[in-house]
């Protein structure tokens, strides 16, 4: 993976906080000194539960192609059910990512040409306090985890900026849990 221009792909559901992950993790690249960082959402229906998706470009340098992403580097998805109902490898690159919340064994997935990293974000998010469905802070360890690039600990400070009026703590000692427990196969 190229550190220097790197796509991700987030797809979750209505209410679980994709959109609000992936501006965490934008604001935390941009902070890191990723000159270029674009967000770009799309959904459909706008109601919890709805399919939802985003895309989240870094780049050391400016960015002027704000189009959705087509071949992402990484691809994190926040509600495993979603591989039944979506093709959310589509596009990815050959030795890509998969981020996956879901509370299945890690050797229970095999996914062709790409790496895997799981962990049961809903159930952390629920050990940690917060509401069920809530796992946008610890999907964002989750990812880190998997890809290794801008540090743990300024991605907690970006989850406690956002949520600082909403269990800060509890958002990110979810995102720190989440860190320590994702299984990345490698």
């Amino acid at each position: 993976m190229n550190k220097d221009f790197i796509e991700i792909r987030w797809h979750g559901r209505g209410g679980q906080g994709a959109i609000t992950a992936a501006k965490i993790v934008a604001g935390a690249a941009f902070v890191s000194g990723y000159a270029g960082v674009v967000m770009a959402p799309t959904f459909g229906t706008e109601r919890r539960g709805a399919p939802v998706m985003t895309s989240l470009k870094l780049s050391k340098e400016k960015i002027y192609d704000l189009t959705p992403i087509e071949t992402p580097d990484i691809v994190v998805v926040l509600d495993h059910l979603l591989l039944n109902e979506a093709d959310v490898t589509h596009g990815l690159k050959p030795g890509g990512i998969i981020v996956l919340n879901t509370p299945m064994a890690h050797d229970a997935y095999h996914f062709k040409n790409y790496r895997l990293a799981t962990a049961d974000v809903t159930a952390i998010s629920v050990e940690t306090g917060l509401p069920h469905g809530m796992v946008n802070a610890g999907i964002i360890g989750s990812l880190e985890k998997a890809m290794n690039l801008l540090g743990i600990e300024i991605l907690i400070k970006g989850i406690e900026e956002e949520f600082r009026t909403r269990k800060p703590q509890n958002n990110s000692r979810a995102a720190k849990i989440a860190y320590e427990r994702t299984i990345t196969g490698e």
